[in-house]
């Protein structure tokens, strides 16, 4: 690790992976190892010896472990995981940094009889159910394994020929059309030698079969009128064969499925709230990917403008909000493989790319995870279409255009777009999206191209916020320094003034009126102040 690389550490603060340790003489080896545990059990991390670890940071150095290669083999022999370790020195003092590598899969790591976690500033025994979900990550696909008692007879016939059917479709594989409902299921690897999974339970058991053998296998739609109203005003039960009651859920969602209507000239536009594209991936994501041994049921809850979907258990290993675009890791690949066999899903992603592009490409909220946690995923679907202009931006710029877009293209318009800064990781899309005339830079800025505004009949509003150009920048700079000639303006007052433009280029005009003698400056760094000189008044 650099220097650069410490000071990054430093600005970052504490998180899950980063723990500063003052360790200004020394730290108790025990101590030491606790936290080693800790920081594999929650995934791996860096402990940081040398830094004090209050809210603001400072390096002090450390004479701790003089010995690194004696600390590096015990701690080999306590915790069975190669630590590295490694000496820095920052300004002259000495800073020790561990670099400590996740547990493995399904293994949490203990010393002497605790799994340690850490708790604000303390470290704590880990509690049962954290270790029971670190457990259960090395268990085998719960869809995959066999039902003993179940038999053949209690699948659905129906549900098994429109499974049948949808793969035919998928696959262009007639062949499929010739042979028994149960080689079918055996060729999906839905059944193992006759046995009965899980999955085929989920996917084709009838009510009488997932009430006797899995009944949280269920779906309960909820429609409630008003957001904070307690009681539903419809509500329906779904046990049964999900490729039963797959098309029944969009259908009783769509009944009240509001249309928002927009003119654009002699053009109407007509806009459902609620995504058939969107609704149908979440839902198959509340099935797929569910903890079927947790007791709890999905539920879809239906509001005019918006719908909840909650499926019990968090979500799988691996994945969190954060990373929910980038990373897939199937809870129940059996049911997964089967819904991708026959076009339902994408067997490479989990439908959150598409959730998330429908939504922008509507002016709609994108979706939130408010409400998850480790028992349980909560989506949110938002109906309200925020601008209507914007509908019309990918209409503007085509099909062909956007087509091309990856999910974080759409990000950066929603971003641009509601004036919220961009991330750094999306930053690597900026000049692709430049280049197909999107969007343009606006000094430190960016914001959608000229066409939008332009055809959006929004001239005033391109320019307003493309900015003023330099010269008038510079006289409102020069009137707010006469203006204050007697007190002297600091320059986080001139920044006031021009909150659009970063301090360099405040400072690059500053310096332009100072080379023409009209301002002097009388201070240095902080109390400096400008003024305007005596023959330009």
């Amino acid at each position: 690790m650099t220097i650069k690389d410490i000071k990054y550490l430093i600005r970052e603060q504490e998180s899950e992976k980063v723990e500063f340790k003052e360790a200004k003489y020394q730290f108790d080896t025990e101590r030491l190892t606790r936290y080693c545990v800790a920081l594999a059990n929650e995934g791996g991390g860096v402990l940081v010896l040398g830094v004090s670890d209050g809210k603001l940071k400072t390096v002090l150095g450390t004479s701790a472990f003089q010995n690194i290669n004696d600390i590096k083999s015990k701690l080999l022999s306590r915790v069975h995981l190669r630590i590295e370790i490694e000496e820095q020195y920052y300004n002259n003092k000495r800073v020790i940094l561990f670099y400590v590598p996740s547990r493995p899969i399904g293994m949490p790591i203990h010393y002497k009889g605790s799994y340690w976690m850490r708790r604000g500033e303390d470290l704590v025994p880990m509690t049962p159910d954290l270790l029971q979900k670190i457990f259960a990550e090395s268990n085998p696909d719960f869809s995959q394994e066999i039902c003993s008692t179940a038999s053949f007879d209690e699948l659905s016939s129906e549900a098994i020929e429109e499974f049948r059917n949808m793969w035919v479709r998928k696959s262009k594989n007639y062949s499929l059309n010739s042979i028994s409902r149960l080689q079918l299921l055996e060729d999906a690897e839905l059944t193992i030698d006759g046995n009965i999974t899980y999955a085929a339970l989920i996917l084709f058991g009838t009510s009488k079969a997932l009430g006797k053998y899995l009944p949280q296998a269920e779906v309960i739609f909820e429609y409630r009128h008003l957001d904070s109203s307690n009681s539903a005003q419809q509500r329906v039960e779904f046990r049964e064969a999900f490729f039963l009651i797959y098309e029944q859920i969009w259908n009783i969602i769509n009944l009240r499925n509001e249309v928002y209507q927009y003119q654009s000239g002699l053009v109407r536009y007509d806009i459902p709230a609620f995504n058939e594209s969107v609704i149908r991936e979440a839902v198959l994501n509340a099935v797929s990917h569910r903890d079927y041994r947790l007791g709890g049921s999905v539920f879809i809850r239906q509001y005019p403008k918006k719908i909840e979907i909650e499926s019990p258990g968090g979500f799988p290993y691996g994945i969190t909000e954060k990373n929910i675009l980038y990373k897939q890791h199937p809870r129940n690949r059996r049911i997964s493989e089967a819904l991708s066999k026959c076009g339902l899903v994408e067997r490479s992603g989990q439908g959150a790319n598409l959730m998330f592009e429908e939504s922008i490409k509507e002016s709609k909220l994108p979706p939130d995870f408010e409400g998850t946690d480790d028992y349980q995923v909560v989506v949110g679907l938002h109906g309200e279409v925020k601008d209507p202009l914007f509908l019309r931006f990918f209409e503007k710029i085509g099909r062909q255009t956007y087509s091309r877009f990856t999910t974080d293209d759409f990000l950066i318009l929603d971003l641009i777009h509601t004036e919220r800064k961009i991330p750094q990781q999306l930053k690597k899309r900026i000049n692709k999206l430049k280049e197909l005339g999107v969007i343009e830079k606006v000094g430190s800025r960016y914001i959608l191209s000229k066409k939008f505004y332009h055809f959006a009949g929004n001239k005033g509003t391109y320019t307003r916020k493309q900015g003023l150009d330099k010269d008038t920048n510079k006289e409102l700079l020069y009137k707010h320094i006469v203006n204050f000639k007697k007190t002297g303006s600091k320059l986080e007052e001139l920044r006031q003034v021009l909150p659009e433009l970063t301090m360099y280029q405040i400072q690059a005009l500053l310096k332009e009126l100072k080379s023409e003698g009209r301002i002097k400056v009388s201070g240095r760094t902080r109390a400096a102040r400008w003024y305007p000189t005596s023959h330009s008044n």
